[in-house]
């Protein structure tokens, strides 16, 4: 007998086997065993208080900055999607945003609310469960700039709240428990004009549209920046800016566009994205001497 076979009755979608690529942005992956979509907090906890405690667990968020692959994943995938996790409003300087809140959310609502600060998430494309793991930022400004607190769900049903110093955050990581499932965010500005906010986050969106691929099915940055170097510029010098790479697929490339953006033209699978990714690391460590990390998370197996 399965797991899946003694699966908790939920109010939100628990779906079988449900192939994952429709759910990221590579458009790529294999099937969860489980997929979860629960209809609320208590939807949620519930679920996880009676979810045997070997069956792995992962949030997936909108699937902008993963690979899942192609074997598929053991266990739970839970998505937060829907108006109950996307909620995001304004009192005083103070924006609270529910972890299914995209980024570009956050940032439209504090312009409206005159809160200046987190103009910065108009150019991330994740949302709000997604950048309080990475720390996600842009453009000079992180989310350890505004956050002031988070609630969530650790593997047991427990609710747990975190404050800002609690998360340890430094360059696209946190020191957070690595089971926690965020339901919500708690995040500070300063007060401007409602025009001038938007302004900034006007200028952030157009700059985003012609620097980086966003209408590709892409993952946004693939690796994290080494200290003192931009991975783009040591992607493009090592030769792989446009440069098709395939395995098992149609094949996998970084963008003519921005070379640290990996984007799927077309038939790639996972395999193509992930061994484009691992060549280009090997390619540049051996040319520099310089080590890229993946920003990117990849889960499943292969």
């Amino acid at each position: 007998m399965s797991w899946t076979d003694n699966l908790p009755t939920v109010r939100g979608k628990l779906l079988l086997n449900e192939t994952l690529a429709p759910y990221t942005w590579f458009r790529v992956g294999g099937p969860a065993e489980a997929l979860f979509i629960p209809a609320d907090e208590d939807d949620l906890i519930a679920f996880l208080k009676v979810l045997p405690e070997n069956v792995p667990v992962y949030p997936l968020g909108v699937g902008s900055n993963v690979i899942v692959r192609d074997g598929g994943v053991a266990g739970v995938i839970i998505r937060l999607a829907g108006r109950a996790w996307g909620q995001v409003t304004a009192e005083g300087t103070t924006v609270t945003a529910g972890a299914g809140a995209l980024d570009s959310m956050v940032a439209r609502a504090s312009a409206k609310a005159g809160i200046a600060g987190l103009e910065f998430y108009a150019g991330i494309p994740g949302s709000v469960g997604g950048a309080l793991t990475m720390n996600a930022g842009c453009y000079g400004s992180e989310t350890k700039d505004v956050l002031v607190s988070a609630r969530g769900v650790n593997r047991k049903g427990e609710v747990v709240e975190l404050k800002l110093a609690d998360f340890g955050y430094t360059y696209r990581h946190s020191n957070a428990p690595a089971d926690i499932i965020w339901i919500e965010a708690r995040f500070e500005g300063r007060a401007d004009e409602p025009q001038a906010v938007a302004a900034r986050i006007a200028e952030i969106t157009s700059r985003r549209e012609t620097t980086q691929p966003i209408r590709e099915k892409t993952g946004g940055s693939t690796f994290k920046n080494p200290e003192g170097h931009s991975s783009w510029k040591l992607v493009d010098e090592a030769g792989w800016r446009g440069r098709l790479h395939a395995v098992t697929g149609g094949g996998a490339k970084f963008s003519e566009l921005h070379a640290n953006f990996m984007i799927n033209p077309g038939e790639a699978t996972a395999a193509d994205l992930e061994s484009l990714g691992e060549a280009v690391r090997a390619d540049v460590l051996e040319k520099t001497g310089i080590q890229l990390n993946w920003e990117i998370k990849r889960i499943g197996r292969p």
